[in-house]
């Protein structure tokens, strides 16, 4: 977020083992993590487990009898999503959710397809999906997700990146891809003490990869996981050829004064009002998500004990984005599916991992949307209705090293669930320079 005054930098900085054997209980998912090879006691660190997950069928049945037994609030006393999620939209997701048509078991097969696995660094287990393309000189990629997403996010863009000739590419368009569950998210181990920020993420990232013998890559992401490849760029490990943004970290100085109530810059192009209107917007009307996570991530007791309270919880992230969901479970799909979205949240709930997850927003003292420096070559993408659509101009400030820039007519937050084939033609065009 944004460095503005006192009072707003307090909300500002708001936005920021595996369950299995090694798993301690209260770390483990409603389920059956297992590594396909046991690994022996003493063994090194940077040992690296394959892994698998398995929901209990106990685990699966409690959640619809949970969803079964909601006690509903009355409707909101407005007619539209002013006051939060609307009832109508919950109560239409709930009866999808606890019928038999959706089926979880069709997202963990997809899951489980992939190669999975775990590697502790720093004293927790981190979990990733890890695709090698059968193209010889595949350029190696680290993806990040974000909050409320997942690994799941990108199952959608990991064949188009991995096996181009397949999805309308070139062969010298491939990637290896490398997919990590952020700590505290998915299948990844639960931190027992606070460091583990963005920061700390982000030398995490760079271990793994080394670990997995890359000698060069990139790395993409938004949300946190933008942030975090930001990150990744100012630490600048020689491995690191160049990254990719779907939510820049480009805001200017003078916009960042303007929204904390100064005068706004009388200079601004058309395209950067609209950019400061959405920010505005968002500050003002977006943030109390960021903010009870930010100061008081444990008392959101009520996210881990109600499926629906997670899932009103995860889809009240910004306004474009909820809109975006309701109108799927009005008949309305857009992008996105009722089983993306439910896939997503049943993720969170299997694992436990509302709060856990929300403790990265009370890590976190960094600026989201502040430029940070990165001194690597940086490519951009603006979506339409990401919560500010980065203008090129400030794009080309915030990274002085910019190779590549492309600004798209529609997609929300999450892009590479919501639009990915804008998104891998975004990678293949950018990353094509530093192969």
């Amino acid at each position: 977020m944004l460095r503005l005054n006192a009072a707003f930098a307090a909300v500002a900085g708001l936005l920021l083992t595996c369950a299995g054997a090694v798993a301690q209980a209260q770390n483990a998912p409603a389920g059956t993590a297992m590594p396909a090879k046991a690994v022996a006691p003493g063994a090194a660190d940077s040992a690296i487990r394959p892994f698998h997950f398995t929901a209990s069928d106990e685990a699966l049945t409690d959640l619809r009898r949970r969803i079964a037994a909601t006690r509903w609030p009355e409707k909101e006393t407005v007619n539209d999503d002013t006051q939060g999620v609307q009832l109508a939209t919950m109560q239409k997701l709930a009866q999808y959710w606890g019928s038999n048509d959706y089926d979880w078991r069709k997202c963990e097969a997809k899951l489980n397809a992939l190669p999975q696995f775990t590697t502790e660094i720093d004293g927790l287990t981190i979990h990733f999906i890890h695709v090698r393309s059968k193209q010889p000189n595949a350029l190696p990629m680290i993806i990040t997700h974000g909050w409320p997403g997942s690994i799941l996010e990108q199952l959608k863009i990991i064949g188009p990146l991995t096996d181009p000739t397949a999805f309308g590419g070139k062969a010298e368009d491939a990637f290896d891809v490398v997919i990590p569950s952020m700590p505290g998210y998915g299948f990844s181990g639960k931190p027992t003490a606070p460091g583990w920020d963005a920061q700390h993420i982000a030398r995490a990232n760079i271990e793994l990869m080394k670990r997995l013998g890359y000698t060069k890559y990139v790395a993409q992401g938004g949300d946190w996981g933008a942030l975090i490849t930001d990150l990744m760029g100012v630490q600048a490990p020689p491995e690191l050829l160049g990254i990719h943004t779907n939510m820049a970290g480009a805001v200017p100085p003078e916009i960042a004064k303007a929204l904390a109530g100064d005068p706004l810059p009388t200079s601004l192009t058309d395209e950067e009002k609209r950019a400061f209107d959405r920010l505005d917007f968002f500050y003002k009307e977006g943030l109390a998500y960021a903010q009870e996570m930010g100061k008081r991530p444990q008392t959101l007791y009520g996210i881990a004990d109600s499926p629906i309270g997670l899932a009103a919880w995860i889809l009240d992230h910004d306004q474009k984005s909820y809109q975006l969901i309701a109108r799927v479970f009005d008949g309305k799909p857009e992008g996105l599916s009722r089983d993306d979205v439910l896939d997503n949240i049943t993720l969170y709930w299997l694992t436990n991992t509302g709060v856990s997850s929300a403790r990265l927003y009370w890590e976190n003292k960094l600026a989201f949307f502040a430029p940070k420096n990165v001194t690597i070559p940086v490519a951009v993408s603006a979506f339409a209705d990401e919560l500010y659509q980065c203008p090129r101009s400030w794009a080309e400030r915030a990274y002085p090293k910019l190779i590549y820039y492309s600004k798209h007519d529609k997609g929300c937050h999450f892009a590479a669930w919501e639009q990915p084939e804008l998104l891998v033609g975004d990678l293949r065009a950018a990353f094509k320079r530093l192969r």
